[in-house]
């Protein structure tokens, strides 16, 4: 008996899914647009995206739960004919781990030999698995919910890439796609502003992440940056809507280049990226871009440290360091008691700090005198 699937996305009316079919798993291709692959996938061979799946997207959970408990019939696969072919949009992982178990010589191209050997009585299962045939555009709403909101979720830039192709493609409102999949609507709108920033700074060859210097796209920083005063501005972001498709300004395509640089560094030009965490690099590039300074000390390619340490100026930075040195000896001498047992290197610092701050304080005293000495 056919099963479709409980879940329905929220705030969306209930889809009518045709009854699931058996298909035989060697009738049916997986998905080279695979948002979960995030376009590493486009083009590639059947084998390739096995492949790619094996080796990032724990297919061997999957393989292995299958060994030991079949393949759960009421979870179907979706499949659109697209170019004369079944192709699975939803249960990539799941066809994926079927073929590998069924097929010997693909384990061993993938290198996924240490995938058990199946029982007969298995492999006689999975000849066929329940496949319900749909077109890919009539089920976004149960996939958006399931791998955006939902109890599969995926990374934030292959959520960011689905929503950006149901929005410019299916022609639906940001607000609509929230409801649907049961999320806000301030988060599918920055995710779709960040992945149209994206593809802006590719189509104007401004900067292209194949050109990243490391091997991870971390796409969370430019979609957590982007909510940032300072990176706004310097892209010229504070007044535009999150809908827009090219949403920076002709002026700050050099400044898009420049910022993706230094979040994600250039393998051409064997630069590393300024931003290796979030907290606290990511939040210390916005600050520095809020200064001409800062930004300009960045462009010169200066470290993030120096940068925003030139961007802070020498007021603040003076400041900081009395009120750190302050807090440091209030701390020493708090621990005087229990700390010091009688060492003279530690009574010789401290005798050294002694006199640096006296000397601290006598430049202090000429500098405030002189400022309040009238002009002549």
């Amino acid at each position: 008996m056919a099963n479709t699937p409980k879940q329905r996305p929220r705030g969306a009316a209930a889809t009518a899914f045709p009854a699931a079919e058996q298909m035989s798993p060697d009738s049916l291709y997986l998905d080279d647009k695979n948002p979960r692959m995030a376009g590493a996938s486009e083009g590639q061979s059947q084998d390739e995206i096995v492949e790619f799946l094996w080796r990032e997207m724990a297919v061997a959970e999957i393989a292995l739960s299958i060994t030991q408990n079949g393949f759960f019939q009421h979870e179907p696969l979706f499949a659109a004919r697209e170019g004369g072919r079944l192709v699975v949009i939803e249960g990539n992982r799941r066809l994926a781990a079927v073929k590998l178990l069924c097929n010997a010589k693909l384990r061993e191209k993938v290198k996924a030999t240490d995938l058990p050997a199946i029982s007969e009585q298995l492999r006689g299962q999975l000849k066929s698995l329940p496949v319900i045939v749909c077109k890919r555009e009539n089920i976004w709403q149960y996939v958006g919910f399931k791998h955006i909101n939902g109890p599969q979720a995926w990374e934030s830039y292959s959520k960011a890439m689905y929503i950006s192709w149901v929005h410019n493609d299916l022609h639906q409102s940001l607000g609509s796609i929230a409801r649907c999949i049961g999320d806000t609507h301030s988060t599918v709108a920055r995710l779709y502003n960040a992945w149209q920033v994206l593809e802006q700074a590719e189509k104007d060859s401004v900067w292209h992440r194949d050109n990243r210097a490391r091997k991870h796209f971390a796409f969370s920083h430019l979609y957590t940056g982007l909510a940032y005063p300072g990176i706004q501005k310097f892209l010229g972001l504070e007044k535009k809507s999150a809908s827009e498709q090219r949403p920076v300004p002709k002026a700050k395509l050099k400044h898009l280049g420049q910022l993706c640089g230094w979040l994600y560094g250039n393998k051409e030009e064997s630069r590393e990226p300024l931003i290796h965490s979030q907290n606290p690099d990511l939040r210390e590039l916005d600050e520095t871009l809020q200064s001409a300074n800062g930004i300009a000390a960045l462009q010169k390619g200066l470290p993030l440290a120096t940068s925003l340490n030139i961007s802070r100026g020498d007021e603040r930075l003076f400041r900081e360091s009395l009120v750190s040195a302050k807090q440091a000896l209030e701390d020493a001498r708090a621990k005087i008691l229990t700390g010091y047992k009688g060492e003279a290197d530690l009574l010789t610092m401290g005798e050294a700090i002694f006199l640096l701050a006296s000397h601290v304080v006598e430049e202090l005293r000429s500098h405030a005198g002189r400022r309040r000495k009238p002009s002549n």
